[in-house]
């Protein structure tokens, strides 16, 4: 009996192929499974644009027309005409100065004392995790509630803390009836800072804590080991590391701090040179009545935050592409 022995040679396994079924391509063309995984997003997508985009619409349109609510009948259009007056306007340069100093007092105090707090938080002690629920406190409070609370209990100056403070310390040279100063009317501006840096703090805090808590633990111990005191350390290794918190934390805080209308509002209505960009967009809107005019400068703020924003992104983007470059 002979055996016919096959002289074809084994099948070999190779790599299992993918499948590029009618399916798969379906879906990534858009079909049915795609549809599908996209259909629970469009309610939020839909009440996204009704909230931002219509309304947005709506005053780019009016900032084109000369409109006095108090005339509605002589309304018309005027093209770039409130553009090129709100570019001419005194009041309105005045408020964008008023608007640069104001955001960058506060963002630079509010970083510097951020990082001191940063730094004390990043070391082990008793009762830390309170302290820190202490200090982010100011951050959660509603803004209107902390500019009342400055202005009423800090400010005032009957009864506030600050001046309870300063008779205090004048009663320990001497001095039982010392002038009492008011804050407000001196230095409105500076009050203004006060209150919106401690509220601003916190969250320069939480920003640089956890670039702090993102340290190679390896090359710092490299540095300990190299006989680098604590400033060389500070300096070399843990700056340059949070180099892009930092500047995370500036382009955040500018962007929310540029729009701040509330601490002006509250603690001093506006006046003795503290009104900025967005509380004279509202009184050019609410008290003037120019709709067209307040639009377009409203316009111009909608511009100026996108520009400020995109610098946010980008480094939010670098911030991520390092930690996965890292990992």
């Amino acid at each position: 009996m002979t055996t016919s022995v096959s002289t074809s040679p084994p099948a070999t396994a190779g790599p299992p192929r993918r499948r590029t079924g009618p399916a798969k391509r379906s879906g990534r063309k858009g079909g049915p499974s795609a549809w599908a995984t996209r259909a629970p997003l469009l309610p939020a997508l839909v009440f996204l644009i009704a909230v931002t985009q219509l309304p947005f619409v709506a005053t780019l349109v009016i900032s084109f027309f000369d409109w006095n609510s108090l005339d509605p009948d002589a309304r018309s259009l005027s093209w770039f005409g409130n553009y090129a007056t709100v570019a001419t306007d005194p009041a309105l340069r005045e408020s964008v100065l008023t608007t640069m100093v104001l955001t960058a007092s506060v963002v630079v105090a509010s970083v510097v004392l951020g990082l001191l707090l940063a730094l004390l938080m990043d070391r082990t002690f008793v009762g830390r995790g309170f302290v820190r629920t202490l200090l982010i406190t100011p951050f959660l409070l509603v803004p209107v509630s902390a500019a009342l609370l400055w202005k009423h209990a800090l400010y005032n100056p009957e009864y506030g803390l600050f001046n309870g403070a300063w008779t205090w310390v004048a009663g320990l040279f001497g001095d039982d009836t010392p002038a009492q100063p008011d804050w407000i009317s001196d230095s409105p501006l500076l009050a203004v800072v006060g209150a919106l840096v401690w509220q601003w703090t916190p969250f320069m805090m939480l920003i640089l804590l956890a670039g702090l808590q993102s340290r190679p633990a390896e090359v710092m111990e490299a540095a300990r080991l190299d006989g680098a005191s604590d400033w060389q350390m500070f300096r070399y290794v843990t700056l340059p590391h949070l180099r892009r918190y930092l500047e995370l934390g500036v382009l955040l805080g500018s962007i929310y701090i540029v729009q701040n209308f509330d601490a002006v509002f509250t603690i001093t209505s506006g006046g003795l040179g503290t009104a900025n960009l967005p509380y004279t967009i509202y009184q050019t809107f609410y008290q003037a009545h120019e709709y067209g005019l307040a639009s377009a400068a409203g316009v111009l703020v909608v511009i100026g935050t996108i520009v400020i924003a995109t610098f946010a992104l980008r480094v939010v983007s670098s911030l991520f592409n390092e930690e996965v470059t890292r990992r």
